[in-house]
């Protein structure tokens, strides 16, 4: 096989891939509401941003991320790196003046918006090609460049000129390294290292130089897609059991390599600087790139149609992605919204849940009826939260009951671990329709108990997260 034929075949695989690649390349690039004016978007662009080494070195940024995984490639397999990050393109704006002048401002006033400075992301890409037979021993390095370059955007108000925009891109430097070594054992496996550096030479002033002086010098939310023309990578996440420590000898810095593409293939690697699951993919609800992840869809499309007219005047003169989301949000139809509000993933028949390690003096899942659904509370009318008791320790426990919190090494929520050893009343006792058991509870002596309880919110552990208190 050719390596532009080799390259081809990887292609379709790297495009499958690439939808949740854009959303990590895109993640935190202009935040809800989406103008240059607001807080959050002063300071942006935190994930996976490889800094200038001589300025990141005395701010605790970094300037190289590595990662390593493993791989079992066939014989004549060829590695397809692809390099994705964006480049800070520096937007001036200036405003026409009647003797044909320009003249640098904070704001230009247009009819549908504001133009004002604003620090644009441009795609970039490297691609690169070996043979795994090319990276053993010392492996490759392969250096990478991107000129600077400026250039001018005239702005028209109707026919009359209004000002113009000056772009500025400042030259950025790469370097990636990779290798791959023999993993002892009696399998065909290798372990791969990929490094990316930013080898700008750019010196900061001698008076200091703050982030904005380095971002349009830095690779900005840099990652790697990994693919193999013939040969397949292990889960890193979670490998096969005979690969577990040879798994854990990795060593990832900055970056979070994932199986990426169509689910079931495992010749797409993702290397990421957020963390992922194995075949991350967009929800298929997702009416378009919204860029702050950090909300809900539903949510963040609704508050956008909330702004005011001036705000959204604002957003569209920020960027050009930003004005394409709230020309999204402004535009959707009902239906849209309607599968923006929920969704099922899948079903399957709860009428014999998984054992779970508790003794429970209720049905552990609805005895299902053929005319109501599963989500139809009423479809079991012997569920009954308020009334149903569980054994722990020999004990029974129920709603009423006092118990001593002790949350476990599973729980994800940092603040359940501040309620560690305090104690609660429970309210509930209450079953997921995956046969799971949990316990409702109010924390003792918390002055909003009251108020928590009137409107049905409580905390929720699972049985070997409690103890039942003494005379119980």
């Amino acid at each position: 096989m050719t390596t532009s034929t080799a390259a081809a075949a990887v292609e379709p695989r790297f495009a499958a891939a690439r939808q949740i690649a854009d959303a990590v390349l895109f993640e935190g690039y202009v935040l809800y509401p989406y103008r240059a004016s607001a807080a959050k978007n002063r300071l942006r662009w935190q994930f996976g941003v490889l800094v200038p080494p001589s300025w990141g070195a005395d701010q605790g940024e970094h300037s190289a991320q590595r990662t390593e995984c493993l791989m079992e490639p066939r014989a004549g397999a060829r590695l397809h790196v692809e390099v994705r990050f964006l480049r800070a393109q520096r937007r001036t704006v200036q405003q026409a003046l009647p003797d044909g002048e320009f003249e640098t401002t904070e704001a230009l006033e247009l009819p549908d918006r504001v133009l004002v400075p604003w620090d644009e992301g441009v795609e970039e890409r490297v691609e690169l090609s070996f043979s795994v037979d090319e990276l053993s021993g010392e492996g490759v390095v392969v250096p990478f460049s991107r000129p600077a370059q400026q250039q001018t955007e005239p702005v028209h108000d109707g026919d009359r000129p209004a000002g113009r925009l000056l772009l500025r891109r400042e030259r950025v430097d790469g370097l990636v390294r990779a290798r791959s070594t023999d993993v002892p054992g009696p399998y065909a496996v290798q372990r791969l290292t990929v490094e990316l550096e930013n080898a700008c030479s750019w010196t900061p002033p001698t008076d200091g130089a703050d982030r904005d002086a380095a971002l349009p010098r830095s690779l900005v939310s840099a990652h790697l897609l990994l693919g193999l023309d013939a040969g397949t990578f292990l889960s890193m996440t979670d490998p096969p059991e005979w690969a577990k420590g040879a798994a854990a000898e990795c060593r990832n810095l900055h970056t979070w390599p994932v199986l990426a593409g169509e689910p079931g293939r495992s010749d797409v690697l993702l290397s990421s600087p957020i963390i992922l699951e194995d075949h991350p993919a967009v929800a298929p609800e997702s009416p378009g790139a919204l860029y702050d992840a950090t909300e809900i869809d539903e949510i963040l499309a609704l508050r956008t149609t909330a702004l005011t007219d001036q705000e959204k005047r604002e957003a569209r003169g920020t960027d050009a992605r930003a004005g394409a989301v709230i020309d999204l949000a402004d535009s959707m139809p009902p239906e849209m919204w309607e599968r923006l509000h929920g969704a099922v993933r899948s079903l399957r028949d709860i009428t014999e849940p998984e054992p779970i390690p508790v003794a429970v003096t209720a049905p552990a899942a609805p005895d299902l009826q053929p005319d109501k659904p599963w989500w139809d509370p009423a479809s079991d009318a012997a569920v009954d939260p308020g009334q149903d008791r569980i054994e722990i320790d020999g004990r029974s426990v129920g709603a009423g009951s006092r118990v001593r919190l002790k949350p476990g090494s599973r729980r994800t929520d940092a603040q359940d671990f501040f309620l560690h050893g305090r104690t609660a009343l429970v309210e509930a006792v209450v079953h997921d329709v995956d046969g799971t058991t949990h316990l409702a509870v109010t924390v003792e002596d918390d002055p909003g108990a009251d108020l928590w309880r009137d409107q049905g919110r409580f905390l929720y552990f699972q049985p070997d997260e409690v103890t039942p208190l003494e005379g119980e």
